[in-house]
């Protein structure tokens, strides 16, 4: 068994001078990664039936959390909820979910037990920053994990510095996922905390593929190495669509061919809007509907069930030029497959409709 890594870490914040215990992850275990390993210890079931099998587990999870119950796992895992905000009056009534409702898993003894007996340690000498990116966010629309071109990108995270006046200092890179790299210029801000930058965004080969990777590099000695931190999360540019004399592809990573189609619609004015698939795991369906660009509390469209390949028409939201679109499911096996895989179990691709 490999040992568990962890690296001595000055704390600033202490006199006499201190130091953290910091854990280093050798590898992040992905979904995917779970499923290999859990199909050579069953190997009567494949890895995609383990995968289905966690995506499952998580949304039962997360069913029983919003009807008020605890999940308790014996042995294993509790997941409970709980409340933060401070209320002036009993009388007053809860703050939006958004700002005070919790999620909280707790391991058992048992469980934190027989890690501990297994473990190993490894002391790592003292060092290594890396540039960690915990968000990012198009501060015109509000949206996360939006690349717009005519926006300026917000990225979260630490140890984001690095000194733009000096060429071999670090840098930012914007890349496809299928093709076209480049480095970043347009910085308003970079501190260790935040960058803003005004996104200079790659084309790929194809229309449909507007699937991005953000990453930054920093030196942090004259003499260091350049480190290099990425973005676990994909990026996904506006995608334009001009009236429909000709398809337009959508909902698609780096395929060489569209998952989705947009073939016809009706439409009273330019609009820019969401279209989003949700993975119903339980059901083995793929949600579809139309929503405007507010992820809270916004209008959305109807959604319409999807179980394969074929068209369908989207009815639009309250007070929406587009009154539909009609779209063709390509590669229905594929689009779930990347939703499941890539994007939590949802996608979302931006519009920017142009009436006919």
């Amino acid at each position: 068994m490999a040992t568990i890594q962890w690296r001595p870490e000055i704390n600033s914040m202490t006199t006499p001078q201190s130091y953290w215990i910091r854990f280093l992850p050798r590898n992040v275990a992905s979904k995917a990664d779970m499923a290999a390993r859990m199909a050579k210890v069953l190997p009567n079931y494949s890895e995609e039936e383990f995968r289905t099998f966690i995506d499952l587990h998580n949304q039962l999870i997360a069913e029983s959390l919003s009807s008020g119950e605890q999940v308790t796992e014996e042995n294993a895992f509790t997941y409970s909820l709980a409340f933060t905000g401070r209320l002036n009056s009993p009388d007053d009534p809860l703050p939006p979910l958004d700002q005070c409702l919790q999620v909280r898993i707790y391991a058992s003894q048992p469980f934190v037990d027989s890690v501990r007996q297994a473990a190993k340690t490894e002391r790592l000498p003292l060092e290594k920053k890396l540039p960690l990116i915990a968000t990012a966010k198009d501060t015109v629309s509000g949206l996360k994990d939006l690349l717009n071109p005519a926006g300026v990108l917000l990225l979260t995270g630490e140890n984001l510095f690095f000194d733009r006046t000096k060429p071999d200092a670090g840098g930012c890179v914007i890349e496809g996922t299928r093709s076209g790299r480049t480095a970043q210029s347009r910085f308003v801000r970079i501190e260790p905390g935040e960058m803003l930058l005004m996104p200079e965004i790659p084309a790929q080969a194809n229309p449909w593929n507007n699937e991005y990777t953000i990453s930054v590099s920093a030196r942090y000695s004259e003499r260091g190495t350049l480190r290099t931190g990425t973005y676990s999360r994909m990026l996904r540019a506006p995608l334009p669509v001009n009236g429909f004399a000709s398809e337009t592809g959508i909902l698609t990573g780096r395929a060489s061919n569209p998952y989705v189609s947009i073939t016809s619609g009706s439409v009273s004015a330019d609009e820019t809007l969401r279209i989003q698939v949700t993975l119903d795991l339980r059901a083995d369906v793929l949600l579809f509907n139309l929503a405007d660009m507010q992820e809270e509390g916004g209008r959305t469209g109807a959604a319409v069930t999807v179980t394969g390949n074929g068209e369908q028409t989207l009815a639009g939201f309250s007070g929406s030029t587009v009154s539909s679109l009609t779209v063709r499911v390509n590669n229905f096996a594929a689009l779930k497959e990347l939703i499941r895989d890539s994007y939590g179990g949802r996608l979302t691709d931006i519009l920017e409709v142009q009436a006919a």
